[in-house]
């Protein structure tokens, strides 16, 4: 169940990313309600993981769940460029999820 609390945790936190940038720097109040909602969610989300999880690994998993989907996000969703480099790293930050989570 903690794990499942952190993968969604980490799910908001694309959410937010996306929303944010819709939000034009929260000129646009639904989006920005729709960021803020998400933020608050994934942070007590990450909250709760990380009564039992380690700082590193929870920390980790999260931001790198974010950053991956946000990154998989802007290319599906915003149209923005899938760079053969871009995707190793995105590859790569996946990587260090699965090795976090074998590792704990």
């Amino acid at each position: 169940m903690i794990w499942m609390q952190l993968v969604i945790a980490g799910l908001l936190e694309i959410v937010w990313a996306y929303t944010l940038k819709l939000s034009h720097g929260f000129t646009r109040p639904a989006y920005s309600l729709m960021t803020l909602v998400a933020m608050g969610a994934s942070f007590w989300l990450l909250a709760r993981a990380m009564r039992a999880l380690p700082l590193g690994t929870a920390y980790a998993v999260w931001t790198g769940i974010g950053s991956a989907g946000a990154f998989l996000a802007g290319i599906i969703l915003l149209g923005e460029a899938a760079s053969p480099i871009r995707i190793l790293a995105a590859g790569m930050i996946v990587g260090g999820i699965v090795l976090m989570k074998l590792g704990s």
